[in-house]
């Protein structure tokens, strides 16, 4: 078993009520420090992720993923010792045996960040039709993403030390928050690496997936993110 105490995983939580108990205590059997922000739910799910023994904190309304996840890592880079962080899904998508591999990557080479790719070797047919439209087209459109050799813009799995946590600022609270990320990664000249992972879609994750309204969203948050910053 390797040590995990200085790492933080990072949640965010919206009306995800009927997971997430189990999604914080299948993470917390192999990292003791999860964080789980609920953004303002509408549900249960702050009393289930009570019932866990994980961090909680919580937005009094829903801001949007990208409030959530900087309110995360603001949260986890003020405990002790912390010194890698992980931004984890909490609908059952993301899996720990890859942020333990990510990890051992961001330990072992000279990296500050390593983000999950769905698109880098292996089968792609599982992954839902309008997603491989929508992160395919966000990767055109972005020069940056391009010129950084990343395939998976928006994949929410990242693994990143203490420097990113710092300098880190999401100000899109939206789903374009992961655009900006890359914006981040370009501008800092945080060292980037992709690890190919691999995303469980289930029932319960597909009927609340990525509907055509927010992949269009996406991509205009991606568009005015990429006009103001060019």
């Amino acid at each position: 078993m390797s040590d995990w105490s200085d790492v933080w995983l990072v949640v965010p939580v919206y009306n995800e009520g009927a997971v997430i108990a189990e999604v914080a205590r299948r993470a917390m059997q192999t990292f003791p420090n999860v964080v789980c922000v609920d953004d303002g739910s509408r549900d249960d799910s702050a009393a289930q992720i009570r019932t866990t023994g994980a961090h909680l904190v919580r937005h009094p309304v829903n801001l949007g993923q990208g409030a959530a996840l900087q309110t995360g890592v603001e949260y986890a880079r003020a405990q002790p010792g912390a010194q890698y962080f992980v931004t984890f899904d909490a609908d059952g998508q993301h899996q720990v045996a890859d942020v333990e591999r990510m990890l051992k990557r961001i330990k072992s080479e000279d990296v500050d960040i390593v983000v999950g790719t769905r698109f880098r070797g292996g089968d792609t047919s599982h992954i839902p039709w309008i997603k491989r439209v929508v992160l395919r087209t966000v990767v055109a459109l972005s020069p940056r993403t391009k010129r950084l050799g990343l395939t998976d813009a928006h994949n929410g799995l990242r693994v990143f030390n203490r420097t990113v946590a710092e300098q880190m600022s999401i100000s899109l609270n939206g789903m374009g928050h992961a655009s900006e990320i890359v914006e981040m990664i370009d501008r800092h000249k945080w060292r980037v690496a992709e690890e190919p992972v691999t995303i469980l879609y289930t029932e319960y994750s597909m009927a609340k997936g990525q509907s055509l309204i927010n992949g269009v969203n996406i991509l205009f948050d991606t568009a005015l993110k990429t006009g103001s910053r060019r």
